[in-house]
């Protein structure tokens, strides 16, 4: 056949029909926006009232049992509160909800936290963004932080002088103990683990409650927050580990207000960072309560 009666090429499907990931536009903000997301966290704490501090109750009281119950396993207590800092911000999700409800102006009550946490069984068969992208990134999360508390474990029996039995032995045997550096080489290996757990979910649960998304646009999206943030998420991430060592130091009682502190700050944290305006709500479908 001549060139000329070619038939004419079909024209290639734009990028999201070819299966291209896509990816919600990021907002750059200003170095002092984290402190707004806290001043912001704590209007929403006073307006979610019992329901918000019920979030740092429970957390502190089951924390407290935990010291009672194995106040001479330091690696325990250490492992079990680091494994908390990591999977946070899944804990957090019904806080995020009543932060949303607030800025909706739907009402705030104990029947929006049974749904938060009961509404992903509707969207079990959905085959993308369903609410089982939550339960798989709460799993990562959580082996994430079992491999810190496994390795943080076995480099201190291995490095450490003496056995390390109580947090009394640590700070003698690791923290003060002169000639070693097994405290600095724990830290570093600490942040680096720390590092791209803060990128992947800063901002990536209060998405994946608020739209349909799958996990790896989450992640993705969370990374992309805070390359184009750099220096405001390095502060706010200083601002979680110091505020959340404040709760720690005051016998877990600063806790029953830092943690829902932080929860609702977060969820302005994401709504400043993300414009997702183009990306599908996460809504129940007609007819489950």
């Amino acid at each position: 056949m001549p060139p000329s009666k070619l038939p004419p090429l079909s024209p290639l499907p734009p990028p999201a029909s070819r299966g291209a990931l896509a990816l919600p536009d990021i907002r750059s903000i200003s170095l002092a926006q984290p402190l707004s997301w806290l001043v912001r966290g704590a209007r929403d704490m006073r307006h979610g009232g019992w329901l918000s501090l019920l979030h740092g109750l429970v957390p502190a009281a089951f924390g407290g049992l935990l010291v009672l119950a194995a106040r001479d396993q330091f690696w325990l207590l250490a492992g079990a509160f680091s494994g908390f800092l990591v999977v946070a911000p899944v804990l957090a999700t019904s806080l995020y909800a009543i932060s949303r409800a607030i800025e909706r102006g739907e009402p705030v009550n104990l029947q929006l936290i049974i749904n938060t946490w009961t509404r992903w069984q509707y969207s079990r068969y959905a085959a993308r963004g369903g609410y089982w992208s939550m339960v798989r990134f709460g799993l990562l999360l959580a082996l994430a932080g079992t491999g810190w508390v496994l390795t943080s474990a076995a480099l201190i029996t291995l490095l450490a002088a003496q056995p390390i039995n109580t947090p009394l032995d640590f700070l003698r045997h690791v923290v003060l103990a002169p000639g070693y550096y097994v405290f600095e080489l724990w830290l570093t290996m600490g942040g680096l683990l720390a590092a791209p757990i803060f990128a992947s979910s800063v901002i990536a649960m209060p998405l994946l409650l608020d739209r349909r998304v799958d996990v790896l646009q989450a992640v993705l999206t969370s990374w992309q927050a805070v390359l184009t943030n750099p220096v405001p998420l390095a502060l706010w991430a200083a601002l979680i580990m110091g505020l959340t060592l404040l709760g720690l130091c005051t016998l877990l009682l600063g806790l029953i207000v830092v943690l829902p502190l932080l929860g609702h700050a977060s969820w302005h944290a994401y709504r400043d960072l993300v414009d997702a305006s183009a990306l599908p709500e996460r809504l129940p479908p007609a007819g489950a309560a």
